[in-house]
């Protein structure tokens, strides 16, 4: 069962922004990709909102969001680069939640947790 309502506008944007004219998993993941290297705006500063087995961060854990993981390492879901202890490590996008970010930049993460939320897979 989803996590999260149904939103019919960001429903309309995913399917016609996001992954329109996406045949398979790997088009979904690449659209995905394109949308949000085009919506975040980087560096943004992050809290880690839940935690995951695959990854360092706690909850409530602030770190420094520098880009988005290679498109190679996105093809099961969105990761991104983050900048801890002086180095580079890509957590998952789903795991974070932004802090004092831009409209467009927000709108792109809530997009993804979104679809995340509703169950959506590639």
């Amino acid at each position: 069962m989803p996590k999260v309502a149904t939103d019919a506008d960001r429903e309309n944007r995913i399917a016609t922004e996001i992954v329109v004219d996406a045949y398979g998993e790997e088009e979904r993941a690449m659209g995905w990709y394109y949308y949000l290297e085009d919506q975040l705006q980087f560096p943004f500063q992050a809290r880690c909102v839940t935690e995951r087995k695959t990854s360092p961060l706690a909850v409530g854990d602030r770190v420094k969001v520098v880009g988005l993981a290679p498109a190679e390492e996105c093809l099961q879901e969105v990761f991104v680069t983050i900048q801890r202890s002086g180095k580079k490590l890509a957590v998952p996008l789903a795991q974070l939640e932004a802090v004092g970010v831009d409209p467009d930049t927000q709108e792109g993460i809530d997009d993804w947790h979104y679809w995340v939320n509703r169950g959506y897979q590639y």
